[in-house]
């Protein structure tokens, strides 16, 4: 099977050296607190928040931690990560930073965290970048993600409608569970940031605006906070969807299926990442009639205008490329969502919101080129150094 486009012609099967034809169909539940191997290798674990049942049967989050070894031996060659990450530093050299200072309910001592990230993914997705990890260890934090109900690691083999809800407001008890257990580990006193993405990104803007005390800070990497369009195409779309999802939620919408963003991320075609073929598939997980309708009505809410209390960053790319057939400039400009339209509509999220624009970015600007990824972490680094207290290079995260 093979795929063509601008690009040329390349296969849509797994390359030699692809590390996902090892990997689990579904994750296996581990048993209440503990935390096994996870599929990202070294230095990465998931542990079960289990969530009770619905329709279908076991509900459940999964909380994924990354921990940075406390020194690199010596004898250990570098790898091709590591070497990217030491080409873009010196490209893009990341601005020098004091040393840290302690974040409220860090301890202070070697070691120790500033505080903690927790990623929240977006639709038909689930954590899987290893880079955006270490980038936040590296600055002194202890990194988690969250792998929501039927999605990702949380998939079940009888989930017949993966990432289906009816309500957003469901996440509240994923979200709940996650920083229970992130507390559990860091301390009660630790404090976080979120870093969420796309529909995850409208989840937790959401959840933010009703837990003001939850986060020190909310980054939302292109949020979803409006339909494609405007305002005028929600309503148009409100008036056809809402009747049916209020007869049959789970009622599957005849929308085109498309690969276009998959295509610019799976290294099986023109993208740079190792995907898991069941929890982030070529074509999209089927879009619900339960599910389009909750995501409209977070919009509407976001629209009348939140009052997010904590600072925000909004990273979106310069430009959108919608189409439904696959186009070059896919891989420089989100091809999901239109940004102008939500650059516009996150100054309704709060009194302190940044916009930052990533020329060359795709929908997921950490999983886009390597120059609008450093460029991205860079805009962290810079709008860090004023409201992230303790944000900065570890000391010991040269070597």
């Amino acid at each position: 099977m093979s795929h063509a486009s601008s690009l040329g012609s390349r296969p849509a099967f797994p390359p030699r050296d692809d590390p996902s034809a090892a990997w689990p169909e579904y994750s296996a539940t581990t048993r209440p607190g503990a935390w096994e191997p996870d599929i990202l290798g070294e230095g990465f674990s998931y542990t079960t928040l289990p969530m009770g049942e619905d329709a279908e049967g076991e509900l459940c989050a999964t909380l994924v931690r990354h921990r940075r070894p406390a020194t690199i031996p010596g004898h250990v060659r570098p790898t091709q990560g590591s070497r990217l990450r030491a080409a873009l530093d010196r490209l893009w050299p990341r601005p020098t930073s004091p040393a840290p200072v302690p974040a409220p309910g860090a301890s202070g001592t070697a070691g120790s965290p500033a505080g903690f990230v927790l990623a929240v993914h977006g639709w038909s997705d689930y954590f899987y970048n290893n880079e955006l990890a270490r980038y936040w260890t590296d600055r002194g934090y202890a990194f988690y993600a969250l792998d929501l109900r039927r999605y990702g690691r949380s998939l079940r083999a009888h989930h017949l409608n993966p990432g289906f809800t009816a309500a957003l407001d469901e996440y509240d008890a994923d979200l709940e569970a996650a920083l229970e257990m992130i507390h559990s580990v860091e301390g009660p006193d630790a404090t976080g940031i979120c870093v969420a993405h796309s529909t995850g990104g409208l989840v937790a803007s959401l959840w933010v605006n009703r837990h003001p005390e939850a986060f020190e800070a909310l980054i939302l990497n292109s949020p979803w906070l409006e339909l494609q369009g405007s305002y005028l195409v929600r309503y148009a779309a409100q008036g056809v969807v809402e009747p049916i999802a209020r007869r049959r939620p789970r009622a599957k919408l005849h929308l085109p299926e498309l690969d276009n963003y998959w295509r610019s991320m799976s290294r099986q075609a023109l993208g740079a990442w190792d995907l898991h073929p069941r929890w982030r598939p070529q074509i999209s997980f089927p879009a619900t009639a339960g599910w389009i309708t909750a995501v409209m009505a977070g919009h509407r809410e976001v629209a009348r205008g939140l009052d997010i209390k904590v600072p925000v960053l909004v990273l979106t790319s310069k430009t959108s490329h919608l189409g439904t057939s696959f186009d070059e400039s896919m891989l420089h400009s989100d091809s999901v969502i239109e940004v102008n339209v939500v650059r516009e509509r996150s100054l309704k999220l709060g009194r302190d919101v940044t916009n930052a624009v990533v020329a060359g970015a795709m929908h997921d600007v950490f999983s886009s080129r390597p120059e609008p990824r450093a460029a991205a972490y860079a805009a962290i680094d810079r709008w860090g150094a004023g409201y992230l207290p303790g944000h900065g290079v570890r000391a010991d995260a040269a070597a």
